[in-house]
């Protein structure tokens, strides 16, 4: 189907990967979505006619004659009171719009509709596209036609709700224990998440989620957004006196950063928005819409190992060659040097910005631990932090302009730096040509690039305007045009470990740096609330030494390998001198992740629904529903003794399938009293089964971990 002004009925349909958007054109301002989520079937249009009245509200005592609609931009020339989507002003007034649907455009999974306010100058665009996957993304694209400046303040993207969501859930968090869960009722008003940090922040909500209450990861309709931008952004849910609620996405505008002069047009990052019958449901829309992009990483994620627990600062070269040997050993394909090699880093309060080879270190250049690396059958990856600099630095001292800050005043100082003003043409040059220039000198396939701390003051010292989304489009560019020059080179975003997940920069680079925190118990929950978004293959994932670095707290590899085994394996522990067995062993694991990482990596993320809170069941199931890895893990003592039934998730109902505990089985099981019957015979049980009845539970001791295989039974 196409339609455009002249033919256009009243109302539109939209569907494709079993989602439906049905919308109703016939509303003062804007179009209504008066169905987002499970697929509706294709209606016939005397059908979406009935349905577009049967949505509409009744006028009440008290209220406006003619009830306001949650349009696609709501406006309260329209009658709207709840939060507006666009706020904006035009000098000391022109601040109300009255933007009207002129036209509209659609086929069967897209829909653009055309705005016009003549009286307030402004011009609209709204994008709507649903996805192979059924993930709805939208955006608004707003242009001045007045004569004179308008002040953008708030324009933001609107996704319907069903009346059964009345429980919302988003994260917070902090460095080393991001995308914590918190839940509350979704009651009148508006629960509203913010990000001023520059950048997502620790503490940032990974998404926006409302559904009905009890939603879990296998049941409950739940549906959810995300904003794809890098920079300050806003989430909220919201429920109005009338009955209306809704999800809202969109980039967080500072005082006076956008301003449009007559003629200019300002365009709002993607909002994605994704729904299911359960978390996993909506998680795997994501998932197979991230997978479906021309620039998704395709080949065997290298098992990396980076050398900043290791080493730190301590960069010797006759330690880093013992170390890269032992990696090569174990199975290591990605040796990556974190910071230290560049000019005056000797710690982290000097030298960034200065990205030349220190020749008090490294007096031959990388050369040397490159050749080694790579002739060991390894390739080699190197740290930067390109949008930051340390006040003692060449650069600072040449170059202070090119730092944020508000003329007079320097921002409050983090990690003993400032921030780089990538939107100053001459800084961005810069840089460019300094991460150039390392790359053409040396053969390095990977950046891991960070980026230390939050923005304060964020203003460009020439204007004094804020300067937060100039910077982050100016971040983009300069990936990208290193990803041109260099097409071969994967680049990791870290920022404090997972201080900037999000699907913006996730178009520019290969995977992110989930947390700083690599205690395998820590990372339980960050990687599944994480895994909400990003895909297992997109996730770093490492195992850590017998110590936390960042909790005290100490495990077995056995336990902190099965909690990394799905994600983009590695390894951040000084190996060089570890044991026979345990190098044995950690070789086990890395062959064993080889093996299956086809599987991790474009199968299916479940998660069962276990009624001991104990207790963890997580796992990948192959697209093809063949076979599946589960990892069961005792978190804490069970109140039961032994536990309950498992239930395994995902699998095809009508398939039989050979149940067994996985190799390698390093540690000693628990404190069972007597073997585990299924372990020992031949186990075989439908999918069906497996996923209602279930199975019973190894005993574990806390903080223990096994791998569960399933394989299709012949």
């Amino acid at each position: 189907m196409s339609t455009t002004t002249s033919s256009r009925p009243a109302q539109l349909q939209l569907h494709r990967g079993g989602t439906s958007v049905i919308v109703d054109l016939d509303t003062a301002g804007t179009p209504t979505i008066i169905h987002w989520g499970p697929a509706t079937g294709t209606l016939s249009p005397a059908e979406l006619a009935s349905l577009a009245i049967a949505a509409r509200p009744q006028r009440v005592s008290g209220g406006i004659d003619v009830p306001a609609r949650l349009s696609l931009l709501p406006q309260e020339t329209f009658g709207w009171q709840g939060t507006p989507a666009l706020l904006g002003q035009r000098g000391a007034g022109g601040w109300a719009s009255a933007l009207s649907i002129t036209a509209a455009h659609a086929d069967d999974s897209s829909l653009t509709i055309t705005a016009e306010d003549p009286a307030g100058g402004l011009h609209l665009v709204t994008e709507l596209e649903l996805s192979a996957a059924g993930v709805l993304r939208q955006r608004h694209i707003l242009s001045n036609t007045g004569d004179s400046d308008y002040l953008l303040h708030r324009l933001t993207t609107v996704f319907p709700l069903p009346a059964s969501a009345t429980t919302v859930q988003d994260f917070t968090g902090r460095h080393l224990k991001e995308r914590t869960a918190q839940r509350r009722p979704l009651t009148v008003g508006a629960h509203v998440r913010e990000s001023r940090r520059g950048r997502p922040g620790a503490d940032a909500t990974l998404l926006m989620l409302a559904g009905q209450d009890s939603f879990s990861f296998r049941a409950g309709l739940v549906h959810g957004v995300h904003t794809a931008w890098s920079g300050n952004h806003s989430l909220s849910a919201e429920s109005t006196i009338t009955s209306d609620s809704f999800l809202s996405a969109g980039e967080l505008l500072q005082p006076g950063e956008v301003v449009l002069a007559p003629g200019e047009s300002h365009t709002t990052p993607w909002a994605l928005g994704s729904w299911g019958h359960g978390l996993d449901q909506l998680s795997a829309r994501f998932h197979e819409d991230l997978r479906a992009r021309p620039q998704h990483p395709t080949r065997p994620r290298p098992v990396t190992l980076n050398t900043w627990e290791a080493v730190y600062f301590d960069h010797d070269l006759a330690t880093l060659k013992s170390l890269a040997e032992k990696a090569a050993v174990v199975g290591v394909e990605r040796f990556v040097l974190d910071d230290g090699w560049f000019l005056g880093r000797r710690d982290d309060t000097a030298g960034l910005g200065d990205w030349f080879v220190d020749a008090a270190v490294w007096p031959d250049g990388l050369g040397p631990i490159i050749e080694h690396v790579r002739g060991l059958g390894m390739e080699f990856g190197l740290w930067f932090e390109p949008e930051m600099v340390n006040p003692n630095s060449e650069l600072a001292r040449k170059h202070p302009d090119w730092i944020l800050h508000t003329e007079g005043r320097w921002p409050v100082s983090a990690r003993q730096q400032q921030v780089l003003n990538l939107a100053h043409p001459e800084c961005f040059d810069y840089l460019l040509g300094r991460l150039d220039a390392i790359l053409n000198e040396y053969p390095i396939s990977y950046i891991k690039w960070d980026h230390n701390r939050d923005l304060l003051d964020a203003a460009d010292p020439r204007t004094g305007n804020p300067t937060v989304r100039k910077t982050t489009l100016a971040l983009y560019r300069l990936l990208a045009e290193l990803k041109h020059r260099h097409p071969g080179v994967e680049i990791e975003s870290c920022a404090s470990g997972g201080a900037r997940v999000d699907l913006g920069i996730l178009d520019y680079t290969d995977r992110i740096w989930t947390s700083d925190c690599i205690d395998p118990l820590e990372r339980l929950d960050n990687q599944a609330n994480t895994g909400l978004l990003v895909p297992y293959e997109l996730m770093g994932a490492h195992i850590g030494g017998p110590k936390s670095h960042s909790t005290g707290r100490q495990h077995s590899l056995g336990f902190m390998a099965r909690t990394a085994i799905f994600g983009h394996f590695g390894i951040e522990w000084d190996i060089s001198d570890i044991s026979e067995a345990q190098t044995e062993e950690l070789a086990g694991w890395i062959a064993f992740h080889k093996a299956n990482r086809e599987l991790f990596h474009t199968g299916t993320s479940v998660h069962a629904d276990l009624p001991d809170p104990a207790m963890d069941l997580r796992g990948v199931v192959a697209a093809d529903g063949s076979r599946a890895v589960y990892s069961l893990t005792q978190r804490t003592a069970s109140t039961t003794y032994p536990s309950g039934r498992l239930t395994l998730p995902g699998l095809l109902p009508d398939t039989r399938y050979r149940v067994q505990l996985s190799e390698p089985l390093n540690d000693q099981l628990g404190n069972g009293q007597s073997p585990l019957d299924w372990t020992l015979a031949e186990t075989i049980i439908s999918g069906r089964l497996l996923a209602v009845t279930g199975l019973a539970s190894p005993v574990l001791f806390p903080e223990q971990a096994v791998l569960i295989t399933v394989d299709q039974a012949n």
